[in-house]
C-alpha cells in the first residue's frame, strides 16, 4: 500500500529534516561535554594529558561532520547501484582483522586494525556497508523475498557469512546489532515472520552453544542474573556501573564530580560512559539523553514512512533501528537489564570509527528526508 502511494506522487528535493539534524547535534554536544569529564582521569593516568581523549574525539568528529555533509548532498539512490560492492567491502573489512601485522587485539577480541598509527574498527563500517547491500537487495527482490529459495535462503547465507567472521574475532556485541538490524529490514522488506522466527531460534541455539564453549561469555549472563556472585572479578564492571548510576540520584553529583571515573569503573570513555553520565548529571539529564535518542528514532521513522521508494524506506528503517538498538544494548548493559556487550553509546562514547560510520549514516538519512513525498 505504501509502495503504491509512493508511485502515485512525484517528489522533488526540498529542505531536509532539520529536527533530525538538531537532535543529532544536541546529542553530539552533550556527548563531548560528558566525554571530557568522564575521560579526564584515565587520560591523565595513561597519557599525562587530561584532554587526550577529547582532542582525538574532536578530530574524529570533524572528519565525521565532513562525511555527514558530503554524503547528505549525494542522492541516496546512487548507493543502490553499488550493492554488490558494499557486500564485498563488508567481507573484506572483516577479513582485515586476521592479517598479521595489521590486526590489533584489545581484551579478548581481535576486532581492530592499525593503519599508519591510527586504530580502526572495521565492524563499525560494516554496520553501514552491509545495511546498504541488504536494502538494495531487498528492494530488488520485491515479493520474491517471501519465497524460501529466493528470499530466506540467500539472506541466511549472506548474514551467516558476516556472522561467522564476527564470531571468529569474536565481537558478539556488534554482531547482535548487525543481526537484529538485518532481521528488522528483512521484515520491513517483505520477509515472512515465520522465516525471521526460524533465524532467531537458530541464533539462540548458536549463542547458547558459544556461551558454553567460551566461559567468559556465559559469565555475562550470570552477572545479569546475579551481579553479586563475583563482585570483585567477573561482575566487577557491572557492579561499579550500578554504583555510579545509583549514586547519581535525581540530579547527579555535579558535572566533573564523578568518583567512579577515578579508576574504579573500567571503560569510562567507551561503553561505560552512560554510567558516568548517570552519576554526574543524574536521572533527569540521563532521561533527557534517552528522550533525544527516542526523538531521533521518531524522526527516522517519519522519514522512512514518507520515503519516495522502497529502497529509501528500508534503508531509513535500518539506519534508525541500528542506532536505537545500539543505544538500548549499551544502556541496558550499564543498568544490568541486559548482558554487557562492550558496544559504544552512539555519538557519545569515545571512538573515531563509531562516530564516522554513525554520522555517515545520518548523512544518508538526511538525504532521504530531502526527497520525502508530501505528507
Amino acid at each position: 500500500m505504501l509502495k503504491s502511494n509512493r508511485l502515485s506522487k512525484r517528489t522533488s528535493n526540498h529542505a531536509p529534516d532539520f529536527a533530525l539534524i538538531i537532535v543529532v547535534g544536541i546529542i553530539l554536544i552533550f556527548g563531548l561535554v560528558m566525554l571530557s569529564s568522564a575521560s579526564a582521569v584515565i587520560a591523565y593516568v595513561k597519557f599525562g594529558d587530561v584532554y587526550y581523549y577529547i582532542k582525538h574525539q574532536i578530530f574524529a568528529l570533524i572528519l565525521g561532520l565532513i562525511a555527514f555533509w558530503f554524503i547528505s548532498q549525494i542522492d541516496y539512490h546512487i548507493w543502490q547501484k553499488y550493492a554488490f560492492w558494499f557486500l564485498l567491502a563488508s567481507i573484506i573489512l572483516l577479513l582485515l582483522v586476521f592479517i598479521p601485522g595489521l590486526s590489533a587485539t584489545y581484551g579478548k577480541a581481535r576486532s581492530w586494525i592499525n593503519i599508519f598509527g591510527f586504530s580502526l574498527q572495521p565492524s563499525e563500517f560494516v554496520k553501514l556497508s552491509f545495511l546498504l547491500y541488504l536494502s538494495a537487495w531487498l528492494e530488488k527482490r520485491g515479493q520474491e523475498i517471501k519465497e524460501t529459495s529466493r528470499g530466506l535462503g540467500p539472506f541466511f547465507v549472506v548474514l551467516g557469512a558476516i556472522a561467522f567472521l564476527m564470531i571468529m574475532q569474536p565481537d558478539l556485541g556488534t554482531l547482535s546489532i548487525i543481526a537484529a538490524t538485518s532481521l528488522i529490514v528483512y521484515y520491513v522488506g517483505g520477509g515472512r515472520l515465520s522465516h525471521i522466527l526460524l533465524i532467531v531460534l537458530l541464533g539462540i541455539v548458536c549463542v547458547y552453544t558459544m556461551a558454553h564453549l567460551r566461559p567468559y561469555q556465559m559469565n555475562r549472563f550470570k552477572c545479569l542474573i546475579d551481579p553479586d556472585f563475583s563482585k570483585e572479578d567477573i561482575c566487577y564492571q557491572v557492579n561499579q556501573s550500578l554504583i555510579a548510576v545509583g549514586s547519581g540520584g535525581l540530579w547527579g553529583r555535579g558535572l566533573g564530580e564523578s568518583r567512579q571515573k577515578y579508576m574504579y569503573l573500567p571503560e569510562v570513555s567507551g561503553d561505560s560512559i552512560f554510567a558516568i553520565i548517570g552519576e554526574e548529571v543524574g536521572f533527569v539529564f540521563s532521561s533527557f539523553l534517552i528522550l533525544c535518542f527516542l526523538f531521533l528514532f521518531w524522526r527516522g521513522f517519519l522519514i522512512a514512512k514518507y520515503a519516495p521508494d522502497e529502497f529509501g524506506r528500508i534503508l531509513a528503517v535500518g539506519i534508525v533501528s541500528w542506532l536505537v538498538l545500539q543505544t538500548i544494548i549499551n544502556i541496558g548493559g550499564m543498568i544490568n537489564i541486559m548482558p554487557m556487550t562492550g558496544v559504544p553509546l552512539p555519538f557519545v562514547s569515545y571512538g573515531g570509527s563509531a562516530i564516522l560510520s554513525a554520522l555517515a549514516a545520518i548523512g544518508i538519512l538526511v538525504n532521504i528526508s530531502k526527497q520525502t513525498i508530501n505528507r
